[in-house]
């Protein structure tokens, strides 16, 4: 069964998807029979459960996206320059069909939604905590896929014991479980790794990424959990596992603000409260660990003294692929930057760390942009940081709504083409060596 409230939220999405293959993917029947394809056009949806997920496949047999065309058009638009642009792979291109108001086609339609794009199939995924991916195949068809929970409300869960606690981890998050053994272990550069299908995986204890004590010594066989984003995997080795359960969510008191690596809680049947690990939270704490790791092992004193001095950035935004453009081009320019997928988690980054910037999007899940600058700009400790929203909103009523909630600068992303980015962070807080 099929959570109805995810059945509601699908409609919308799946609409847009089946205009677009219409409008703008199955091509018009004599330029069809000219390339040796039937006069008519096919669009297939499938839909099936699979490993406790909703899994949708649209697939069309039209024309595709030529990634060199789609390149030229998100440079064209002024999001990205030529030389970042050749930068970008598949994956990362086909991002850019999915941001807001993206279109490659010449001209909009009523049949295509007018122009809303593919934006609002994302955003929906985004809210349920699903995922979304869209591969082309020039000349033979494009493929959307969503994976989606079941319902918003019970979740599969694999019950596990980390530092003597038990936790639950959602079986959809999950991309493995095994054992290793000792010999299994690999070391380099103080990490720790292990081979799995010929990819070397990161192996870290799930209680120093949770911030647990625990006395105990593992002991072999290991038990590790596989889990990934949408570029890397890794190893979380844990107590024991406890067994598979069907829980029901509850959302954490709202005062506590959005709790790092924790999605929810539950009840199991004695009663006992369990917390249940936002594993896409927990995979961006095993970046920074590891990071950290690293840097402790190798930096020199010229490196240190350049961390020490270089200027702190804080990039929110919920496109990965504007993420890394962002910090890509700070980076280039030496300033230190941290990233933050949506301005919850924006807002508990910029009161626990010591940022000379943050440059914020507007439109992002759980808390949008004005909000978080809205946050910022209300808190004593906080009002003194300079803050830049780099908005696709290029509406006079949203710059002044940026604006009037404490915002310093607001931008299109069209800045990432020229200066106008770096030129306003070096107004806001001067060049890195400064």
């Amino acid at each position: 069964m099929v959570d109805r409230d995810i059945l509601r939220k699908l409609e919308a999405p799946l609409t847009q998807i089946l205009r677009n293959s219409i409008d703008h993917g199955i091509e018009f029947p004599d330029e069809r029979v000219a390339k040796g394809k039937p006069p008519e056009g096919t669009i297939h949806l499938e839909a099936t459960h699979r490993f406790g997920m909703l899994s949708i496949t649209i697939s069309d047999d039209g024309k595709g996206i030529i990634l060199d065309n789609l390149r030229e058009s998100i440079v064209t638009k002024g999001l990205v320059t030529e030389e970042m642009s050749q930068q970008l792979n598949e994956a990362e291109l086909m991002e850019f069909i999915f941001l807001p108001n993206f279109s490659t086609a010449n001209q909009v339609t009523e049949i295509s939604g007018r122009g809303v794009g593919l934006n609002i199939a994302k955003t929906m995924v985004q809210e349920v905590g699903g995922n979304l991916q869209a591969i082309s195949k020039p000349g033979q068809g494009m493929n959307f896929h969503f994976q989606l929970p079941l319902t918003l409300s019970v979740i599969r869960t694999l019950l596990v014991e980390i530092a003597g606690e038990p936790y639950a981890f959602p079986l959809s998050r999950i991309d493995q479980i095994l054992t290793l053994n000792f010999d299994d272990i690999h070391s380099v550069e103080n990490r720790q790794y292990f081979s799995l299908n010929n990819q070397n995986i990161g192996l870290v204890r799930a209680e120093q990424v949770l911030e647990l004590t625990s006395n105990s010594t593992p002991t072999e066989p290991l038990s590790v959990i596989v889990v990934s984003d949408q570029t890397n995997r890794y190893g979380l080795v844990i107590d024991r596992f406890l067994g598979e359960k069907s829980l029901v969510v509850r959302p954490l008191d709202p005062r506590l603000g959005k709790v790092q690596d924790i999605t929810g809680a539950a009840l199991l049947e004695d009663g006992s409260p369990i917390l249940i690990i936002d594993v896409l939270d927990l995979v961006r704490s095993l970046d920074k660990i590891l990071a950290n790791i690293s840097i402790n092992h190798v930096k020199t004193k010229e490196e240190t003294a350049w961390h020490q001095s270089s200027k702190h950035i804080l990039v929110v935004d919920d496109s990965i692929t504007v993420r890394e453009m962002e910090r890509k081009l700070l980076e280039n320019k030496g300033y230190k930057v941290d990233i933050a997928v949506d301005g919850m988690e924006g807002w508990n980054a910029v009161r626990v760390g010591h940022y000379d910037l943050v440059i914020s999007d507007i439109d992002m899940p759980r808390m949008n942009g004005i909000k978080l600058v809205h946050n910022i700009k209300s808190s004593p400790q906080l009002k003194s940081i300079p803050v830049i929203i780099v908005s696709y909103k290029d509406r006079e009523e949203d710059r002044l709504q940026g604006l009037e909630v404490g915002a310093d600068y607001y931008l299109t992303k069209s800045s990432f083409h020229d200066d106008t980015l770096i030129n306003a962070v070096i107004d806001l807080i001067g060049k890195n060596d400064d």
